[in-house]
C-alpha cells in the first residue's frame, strides 16, 4: 500500500521574489537579462513542487522591495522565498521579511557550479555573486528580529533543491496546522494526566481551530446511515482488510455503520483530524459507538484525516504532521521490550494508518478491549519494514509544546495476534536505555510512528513554527 493524503488538503502558498542591485543594470547591460533568465528557471522549478506559487517578479531597489512586500502580505503566504541573483542591499528584503507575516527563506543559486575564471568579466562574475549579500541579510534580519534561513547552491544543484523542497514541505505542514480544524470528541481517559490538553494551546502554538464535538453528534449520523452506504462501507472493508475468523458479522456491520457515520461527521464539521474517547456502561449506545470506532478511524487515517483514541489531541496533531510529510503516522505507544532481539515493540490496539502497513491489514474480532469497555473488531498490522521516525508532540511544565522525534528501523520478527498494530523497532542500542531516554523527552503516552527518516523535515518545521525539537538518541 502507498501513503495517501486527503484530496482536499490545502496546498502551501509560496511567495517568490527575485532581485538584484539596480545600480548594476546601466553598468553591465547583459547582466539583468541573464539574471531574469535565472529567475525564470527558479520560478519553473518552484512550480514543480506541490504548492501554489505567488511570483511577484524581479525587484531592483528598496522602493520595489516595499511594493513586493505589500503584494506578498496580501497573498497570505505560508513561506516566502527570496532569490538573491546577485548582490542586493538589505533594504530591499527587510520589508518583505517584516511585513509579510510569513517566514522567509533566502536562496542563493548561481548559474552553474563554478565560473570560467579565464574568460569572465565583471558583469559575468556578478551573476555568480548571490552569496555576497547573505551575511548582510543575516545580520540585518537578526537586528530587526526576523529569523534567518538560507539555501546556497547552483540552479541545477539537486542537493540545494532537495533542501528547498524540505522547507516547502515544512511550510505545507505549517499551513495545515494554521488553517486546520481538529475534532475532539468525548472525554479524557480517566487518570491520564499527560493526555489532558488546554484547548487554547493548540491555536496558541500552531494556529487552527479545535472543534469540540459530542458522541451524540456521531450517534445521530450513524442512525442516518442508509443501506447503500452500509453496503459500500462493507465492500470497502473487505477490499482493504483480511478478515480473521474471529470477526463476528454483526460486529463488522456495526463497525461499518459507525465508519459511515464518521465519514458524515468529518465532512459536516470539516475536520482535518479527530481524537476521541468514551467509556460507556453496560453496552449502552455511546459505549457501542466508542467500541465501534476503530475501523472507521483507520480508514479515515489512511485517507489523510488522522483519527486516534484515548482523547489524544496532541497525538492526532502529530499524526497529521507525519501524514502531511508523506510518511503516514500511526497511533502508537510502548508495548514491550525484546532484549533478546534488541528491539522495542510498539503500536496500539487500533486504530492505525493502513496506508503504511507492511502487508494487507487484518481485522480481528475481540470479545474484550483491554482497559476499555465494549467489544468488536480491531486492526492488526505491522508498519512497513525499513527506516521509521517517531513523531510526538509533548508539553512542558510552562505549557509550551515541543516536537519530540527519534529515528529507528522496523524489522521483522514475531508479533502477538491480539488485534494490535505492533511493530518491532530497532534503535541501534539497548532497548532499555532507549526507552528511558525516550520517556525522559517529555513526549507523553502516545505518538505517531511514521515511515522514512524525517529529522531533516522536522528540523525545518521547528524552524518555521518556533516549536523546539527534541531529538532522542542514545
Amino acid at each position: 500500500m502507498t501513503v495517501r493524503t486527503a484530496a482536499v488538503a490545502r496546498k502551501p502558498r509560496i511567495g517568490l521574489v527575485a532581485g538584484g542591485l539596480g545600480a548594476y543594470w546601466p553598468q553591465f547591460p547583459d547582466l539583468l537579462p541573464q539574471l531574469r533568465r535565472s529567475a525564470d528557471r527558479v520560478t519553473t522549478r518552484m512550480r514543480e513542487f506541490d504548492a501554489e506559487v505567488v511570483d511577484v517578479g524581479f525587484i531592483s531597489d528598496a522602493r520595489e522591495g516595499a511594493e513586493a512586500a505589500e503584494k506578498l502580505r496580501a497573498a497570505d503566504c505560508d513561506l516566502i522565498v527570496g532569490f538573491l541573483t546577485t548582490y542586493m542591499t538589505a533594504t530591499m528584503l527587510v520589508p518583505v521579511a517584516q511585513r509579510s507575516g510569513a517566514p522567509v527563506l533566502l536562496i542563493n543559486l548561481q548559474p552553474t557550479p563554478s565560473m570560467d575564471h579565464a574568460s569572465f568579466d565583471t558583469g559575468q562574475w556578478l551573476a555568480y555573486c548571490g552569496a555576497c549579500p547573505l551575511p548582510e541579510m543575516a545580520n540585518a534580519f537578526e537586528r530587526v528580529g526576523v529569523p534567518f534561513r538560507s539555501v546556497s547552491g547552483h540552479l541545477e544543484d539537486e542537493r540545494a533543491w532537495e533542501r528547498i523542497g524540505r522547507w516547502i514541505r515544512a511550510a505545507g505542514v505549517r499551513s495545515v496546522l494554521r488553517h486546520g480544524r481538529h475534532g475532539l470528541m468525548g472525554h479524557l481517559y480517566p487518570g491520564m494526566y499527560d493526555v489532558s490538553t488546554d484547548l487554547t494551546m493548540v491555536p496558541g502554538h500552531l494556529g487552527g481551530h479545535v472543534e469540540v464535538v459530542e458522541f451524540d453528534d456521531l450517534r445521530v449520523r450513524v442512525e442516518q446511515v442508509k443501506d447503500g452506504e452500509l453496503t459500500a462501507k462493507l465492500d470497502e472493508t473487505r477490499e482493504v482488510f483480511e478478515l480473521a475468523d474471529s470477526v463476528v458479522e454483526d460486529d463488522l456491520r456495526w463497525a461499518a455503520r459507525v465508519s459511515a457515520g464518521l465519514d458524515r461527521l468529518v465532512a459536516d464539521f470539516d475536520l482535518d483530524s479527530l481524537a476521541y474517547y468514551h467509556r460507556g456502561l453496560d453496552g449502552e449506545i455511546h459505549e457501542r459507538l466508542g467500541a465501534g470506532m476503530i475501523l472507521g478511524s483507520s480508514l479515515l487515517t489512511a485517507r489523510g484525516v488522522p483519527a486516534c483514541g484515548e482523547y489524544e489531541l496532541r497525538t492526532s496533531l502529530a499524526m497529521l504532521i507525519a501524514d502531511r510529510l508523506g510518511a503516514g503516522g500511526s497511533f502508537t505507544e510502548l508495548q514491550a521490550l525484546d532484549f533478546t532481539a534488541g528491539v522495542v515493540e510498539m503500536g496500539h490496539d487500533g486504530p492505525g494508518h493502513l496506508a503504511i502497513s507492511e502487508r494487507k491489514p487484518l481485522l480481528r474480532g475481540l470479545g474484550v478491549y483491554h482497559g476499555k469497555r465494549g467489544w468488536g473488531v480491531s486492526v492488526e498490522f505491522d508498519v512497513r519494514h525499513g527506516p521509521v521516525t517517531l513523531v510526538g508532540l509533548g508539553q512542558s511544565r510552562d505549557g509550551r509544546y515541543r516536537l519530540v522525534a527519534a529515528e529507528g528501523e522496523v524489522v521483522p520478527g514475531p508479533h502477538l495476534e491480539i488485534g494490535n498494530t505492533t511493530s518491532r523497532v530497532d534503535f541501534g542500542c539497548d532497548p532499555g536505555e532507549w526507552t528511558d531516554a525516550w520517556s525522559a523527552s517529555g513526549v507523553g503516552h502516545h505518538w505517531a510512528l511514521a515511515t522514512g527518516r524525517l529529522l531533516p523535515e522536522l528540523r525545518a518545521l521547528s524552524g518555521l513554527t518556533g516549536l523546539d525539537l527534541v531529538e532522542v538518541t542514545v
